[in-house]
């Protein structure tokens, strides 16, 4: 049977994907397109309006070039509204968060009784290259109980739990031991990790864990929240030999306190921009990144104003920009002063140019450094350290250690 995987949002989607393909392959499964798959899971996000959208019209386009596939709608759009993808051409099931890395749920009964006899290449191991990755991500945290105003996902992820260390060292071994060379960690709080654990722990604890591996691997933190990002985490990953990435994404959100405040998250603009400078005093090549948002509630030219400021000189390497949109359910959904549509869409554009300035200022000054790096794709794409894309000349193979020299923007050559 023929099976295809289609992946809205985060890293943590990403992480349970790979997980399902995994299991997909294990039971003779045979990856395919989603125009050639016999089952077809949308694994979907619902953290705006626009992510709800683009599920929807995924679904309908796969039902109208692929009839007769069986759709299994699954993620958190499912787990927060399902009864909206249950309504949708060719789905056959809506699978809640909570169970959709349970082959069977995804399958349903009788499909799963058929699958359990396939032909495919059944216990095909994972390898560097399924389902397009060539990093590994590794889910080691679920769940949030930072409630945000804004956001949905503490409803459709549950509360946080994490899975206990040694599992986590388990995983990371097996997926070293099969050729994969960098695993990005990830979850949905992922700073909160171990704080639920019967034997509480803490994110340091878990990296500390894994460096240990003896193996040819390294890592890359994913999302943390600023608050989470202390002094002494910054410290090992810039005293870890290379063992981790010089690479941290922090969501600022807003450049004005008086937004932050009505978000609900716990720092100041200035606490960022501080635990920032810091981090790239102590890894002056560090990759940072940031997402925020235009057009909350009660968002005046004064707030909005804020933001630019800020991202005038910040030391930011990239910078995700999210429109506002109600989450139904939400504390800031009540909120009154919405700001209107084109206002937010203005303001969005004149971020969005703010941020395409400091990441093209970011890859510049990388100009002439030497990084080393993963090739990627046919080999000709290679990741840096620093979460730079550059192309290279061909000659190299996908999954090889790489030493570049950045010649130019996007550009660079091999050196060892």
């Amino acid at each position: 049977m023929k099976f295809s995987i289609v992946t809205f949002g985060c890293r943590v989607n990403q992480s349970d994907s790979l997980r399902l393909e995994e299991d997909f392959r294990r039971r003779g499964g045979e990856p395919s397109s989603s125009a050639d798959a016999d089952i077809v899971v949308v694994n979907t996000c619902s953290v705006t309006a626009t992510a709800d959208q683009g599920a929807r019209q995924t679904i309908r386009r796969i039902a109208r070039q692929n009839p007769g596939a069986q759709i299994v709608a699954t993620g958190c759009y499912a787990t927060r509204r399902p009864d909206e993808l249950a309504s949708l051409p060719g789905v056959v099931r809506v699978v809640g968060n909570d169970l959709k890395l349970d082959l069977d749920n995804i399958l349903g009964p009788s499909t799963s009784e058929r699958f359990a006899g396939g032909d495919g290449p059944c216990g095909e191991p994972i390898q560097p290259g399924m389902a397009g990755r060539t990093a590994f991500t590794l889910r080691v945290q679920t769940g949030c109980d930072q409630r945000c105003s804004y956001c949905i996902i503490p409803t459709t992820r549950g509360r946080g739990r994490s899975l206990p260390v040694a599992q986590v060292v388990n995983e990371a071994t097996r997926v070293a031991q099969a050729g994969f060379k960098e695993i990005a960690l990830t979850g949905v709080h992922l700073g909160s990790y171990g704080r639920d654990l019967d034997v509480p722990s803490s994110l340091l604890d878990l990296l500390c864990a894994v460096a240990t591996i003896d193996a040819d691997v390294t890592f890359r933190i994913s999302s943390l929240e600023p608050m989470d990002c202390t002094p002494e985490l910054v410290d090992f990953v810039a005293l870890s030999g290379g063992r981790f990435a010089p690479h941290f994404h922090l969501p600022l959100q807003h450049g004005s306190d008086q937004m932050l405040g009505a978000m609900r998250r716990p720092y100041t603009a200035s606490f960022y921009a501080d635990l920032v400078n810091t981090i790239v005093h102590r890894l002056p090549h560090a990759s940072v990144g940031t997402d925020m948002i235009v057009g909350f509630p009660g968002e005046t030219d004064s707030d909005f104003t804020k933001s630019i400021d800020y991202l005038a000189s910040a030391p930011l390497s990239h910078v995700h920009v999210f429109p506002y949109s109600d989450r139904p359910g939400t504390e800031a959904s009540s909120l009154a002063d919405k700001v209107p549509g084109q206002i937010v869409r203005e303001r969005g554009v004149t971020l969005r140019a703010a941020a395409s300035r400091l990441t093209t200022s970011f890859r510049e000054a990388q100009i002439g450094t030497i990084r080393p790096g993963l090739t990627l794709e046919d080999g000709t794409l290679v990741v840096t350290d620093n979460y730079v894309k550059v192309r290279i000349p061909a000659g190299k193979a996908r999954n090889e250690r790489v030493k570049v020299r950045l010649t130019a923007v996007g550009e660079g050559v091999v050196v060892a």
